[in-house]
């Protein structure tokens, strides 16, 4: 997205430039005259244009310590938005340009927290992360650290996978830790298991991590059910206790959190034109340039609203396989984890996105909805984004949420 439209500033001329700007929300780029030395162009979000270059380019107010750019700006270069979530977005585009090494400190944009599950190492173990790589399975993102460690430490406990962060040497003289102690882990540093048990073990884990939890619910159902039918009535307590953890670990998962290469998901915002709408495609985690759907225009259109979205979204499901289903064994996922970052530009490219929807998500109001694509027979929830479509467009107070 670029800034597509410029005008020239000068101070005899205020009054003419103040008139020619929409009090509109938008994202502008304040361009310095040639001559100063060392200046470079500003770069700001404001939800009314016009008035915030009044403020800054305005007559300045006598004994007044406001920031003022008349002197300084030679004119500006701004793009009208139509929502909260694609101004981000843009700024985020602009600013790369401006500041190549310093934007996020800029922009004051955090990477969010996932939980890793390393495979590089011999012994893989989970732990919380805002760095991402070409190699292991992530799952998020999360609102915080926090939240990321209140999922990963009761799901650790459902599994026999090590928690240290020690270089494992497996060792019988080693004296373990209070887990193995515990029997909560497998103790591989004193040589408490085989490599292919823990291995095991570790499979186990990353498919409740990419399927929230659904894997590991299922299977303890099933020895449930099996228990009860042998008439193995305290068993069968005991698996009904594991599974309400399991229950109230995916109750409390958020709904954007799952395994990056399983983010796919649809945006729904206003646009800034009137009567439209802009749907942002999101592929592995990697969000698209905005495209709109100008009502007005579609209704001329031999084509339905539906099936506009289903020639515009459905290329994006063939990318990664239709249905969700837990591994076979860990060393699929470690094959499968370097083509996650299949075209995306790069590593931090990816985690500015998954930043920006982060706090897009978890931040309150959130402005626009999303959807997510499920596995099959359900897919893409066209009727959902259709009505969600109706929602934003109607007059506020107009049309109940459903």
């Amino acid at each position: 997205m670029e800034l597509e439209r410029e005008i020239k500033f000068e101070p005899a001329k205020a009054a003419e430039f103040f008139d020619a700007l929409p009090s509109r929300p938008a994202v502008v780029r304040i361009e310095p005259h040639q001559g100063l030395a060392g200046a470079r162009p500003i770069l700001l979000r404001t939800a009314d244009l016009k008035r915030r270059m009044r403020l800054l380019l305005g007559a300045p107010e006598a004994n007044s310590k406001r920031l003022n750019l008349r002197e300084y700006a030679a004119g500006i270069r701004f793009r009208l938005t139509g929502s909260a979530f694609e101004q981000a977005l843009l700024h985020w585009q602009q600013a790369r340009v401006l500041w190549p090494n310093g934007y996020r400190k800029r922009m004051r944009l955090h990477p969010a927290a996932f939980v890793k599950l390393s495979l590089a190492n011999a012994y893989p173990r989970a732990y919380v992360t805002r760095r991402l790589s070409a190699a292991g399975l992530y799952v998020g993102p999360f609102a915080t650290r926090r939240a990321a460690s209140s999922f990963l430490e009761p799901s650790l406990d459902l599994f026999r996978v090590r928690r240290c962060q020690i270089k494992i040497r497996p060792d019988p003289e080693f004296p373990g830790c209070i887990y193995s102690e515990m029997k909560m882990c497998l103790a591989p540093c004193f040589g408490g298991c085989t490599p292919a048990e823990y291995r095991d073990e570790v499979g186990r884990a990353a498919a409740f991590l990419q399927t929230g939890g659904t894997s590991l619910a299922d299977v303890l159902t099933l020895e449930r059910e099996a228990a009860s039918a042998h008439l193995d009535f305290e068993h069968a307590s005991a698996l009904h206790r594991r599974l309400e953890k399991v229950q109230e670990i995916q109750r409390g998962l958020p709904e954007l959190v799952r395994p990056i290469d399983q983010l796919y998901a649809v945006i729904v915002t206003r646009a800034e034109v009137e009567n439209s709408i802009a749907l942002f495609i999101l592929r592995g985690g990697e969000i698209s340039e905005p495209f709109v759907l100008q009502f007005d225009e579609l209704a001329s259109q031999p084509r339905s609203v539906e099936q506009i979205l289903r020639e515009l979204i459905e290329p994006t499901a063939t990318e990664t396989p239709a249905t969700i289903e837990p591994p076979a064994t860990i060393e699929t996922i470690d094959q499968a984890s370097p083509k996650r970052l299949a075209g995306v530009l790069t590593i931090a490219h990816l985690e500015d996105h998954l930043a920006l929807l982060a706090r897009w998500f978890y931040g309150r109001p959130r402005e626009g909805e999303i959807f997510f694509r499920e596995p099959r027979p359900v897919g893409w929830p066209y009727r959902r984004i259709l009505r969600a479509c109706r929602r934003l467009l109607a007059p506020q107070g107009s049309e109940k949420h459903e």
